[in-house]
């Protein structure tokens, strides 16, 4: 039977994090991938990329694997019911719940990381525990159903993983060599551990504003839930 994979498409996603998986994830044999959205309107990435839905909340299908990205249109979709309740519906009956980068505070935000172990991009980290979660500063984390990558590139990471418990390791590692994902950065500076002070220093400023604006909205979307 063909697998059902969906990603939540919005305004001002980080591109990478749902092209980097949806690659690979596309690339398995026999699966269907969807791009959601509200309606079928073509939808501008963080960066300017445009990307079209291919299916709407109303007409997706029941999925076996739901996946919300991140970029900086997750503030809203954290305080937007109408999408809150279609991921927690899809998440009701998926096979595997996931996230790439910020899409984690998304699945925070519908209730679906309480007690869960979860990572995010390392700037966002810290809202994680508001939600309820379990934060776990790993690439790829997996808590029963629930998995969740890191912050961007990770999605790739991610994908690979997902992709072995779909089918199996070797067919994720065809994926990945077909792809030729063999990382090799000419810097060190992929993560605040290994970074030069001076570059840590000059993201977590330029990180500041979002981060600011995004504890505010997690703050309100914790409110909302039971988490005691």
């Amino acid at each position: 039977m063909t697998l059902q994979i969906g990603f939540l498409l919005f305004p001002q996603v980080q591109q990478l994090d749902l092209t980097g998986p949806y690659d690979v994830l596309a690339s398995l044999p026999d699966v269907k991938v969807h791009l959601i959205w509200k309606d079928l309107v073509p939808i501008t990435a963080s960066t300017g990329l445009v990307l079209k839905p291919t299916i709407t909340f109303d007409d997706c299908p029941p999925l076996d694997v739901i996946c919300i990205p991140g970029g900086s249109g997750v503030g809203p979709l954290m305080e937007d019911d109408q999408t809150l309740a279609f991921i927690k519906a899809q998440a009701a009956t998926a096979r595997y719940v996931s996230s790439v980068c910020t899409g984690a505070l998304v699945l925070g935000a519908a209730g679906l990381l309480k007690g869960k172990r979860a990572t995010t991009h390392w700037a966002y980290h810290e809202l994680l525990g508001l939600l309820g979660a379990i934060p776990v500063k790993d690439r790829v984390v997996r808590d029963g159903n629930l998995l969740t990558g890191g912050g961007i590139t990770a999605g790739i990471d991610f994908a690979l993983t997902l992709a072995a418990e779909l089918f199996d390791k070797d067919t994720a590692q065809l994926v990945q060599l077909q792809l030729e994902y063999a990382p090799a950065p000419p810097f060190a500076a992929g993560n605040p551990e290994t970074a030069p002070v001076s570059v840590r220093e000059e993201a977590r400023k330029r990180a500041a504003g979002s981060l600011k604006l995004r504890s505010e909205i997690t703050a309100r979307a914790a409110a909302k839930l039971d988490l005691q």
